[in-house]
């Protein structure tokens, strides 16, 4: 039997340190396997951090007690995993609009809009209308024309509500096409 298996034996008995002492064991090992992890990546993660994040995770008070060498490892590895994945993720947020600002739809054009805009927003709104035609109408109706609630429930025959709702998901749909288009 190794050390660590002893250690790992010692903390499913209930040795608080055992765990840690494990983890200090074999804590070069662990940072061969997150430099191998982070090889060929251009960002800031190291691999120090990442076993240090991974020991935070481990031994963060989550009650984790590896029962083997091969768990303990295993269990390091999937650590290490979910934090190269999780910055990922934050990453493609971030290059996907994540800190940009939000910005309404407004009822109205602005009138120095780019031509760019315009041919989108028309291309978004033949989509819309593919999908929703009564949707399609709703925004030509309220963003292009003008048009308040009022008006609009005099005209469409429906309540103020259901077309307030129906705004909101119409102005939704758009902005994702929008989204979609400008990807």
């Amino acid at each position: 039997m190794t050390d660590i298996t002893l250690l790992l034996g010692a903390a499913g008995r209930g040795d608080q340190d055992a765990l840690q002492r494990a983890y200090a064991a074999v804590y070069g090992e662990l940072k061969k396997i997150a430099a191998g992890l982070l090889r060929g990546r251009d960002d800031t993660l190291s691999p120090t951090v990442l076993v240090n994040e991974a020991y935070l995770r481990l031994c963060g008070g989550q009650g984790v007690t590896p029962e083997s060498r091969k768990h303990f490892y295993a269990t390091a590895a999937q650590a290490m995993r979910w934090i190269i994945t999780d910055l990922a993720r934050q990453r493609g947020a971030e290059r996907r609009g994540g800190d940009w600002q939000r910005v309404e739809l407004d009822e109205r054009l602005p009138a120095a809009a780019a031509d760019t805009d315009w041919i989108a927003v028309d291309a978004a709104l033949t989509h819309l209308g593919r999908i929703d035609p009564a949707k399609r109408e709703l925004v030509e109706l309220r963003f292009f024309a003008g048009l308040d609630y009022p008006e609009l429930a005099e005209l469409l025959g429906r309540s103020e509500r259901s077309l307030k709702r129906d705004w909101a998901a119409a102005r939704a749909l758009l902005m994702a096409l929008l989204d979609e288009a400008a990807e």
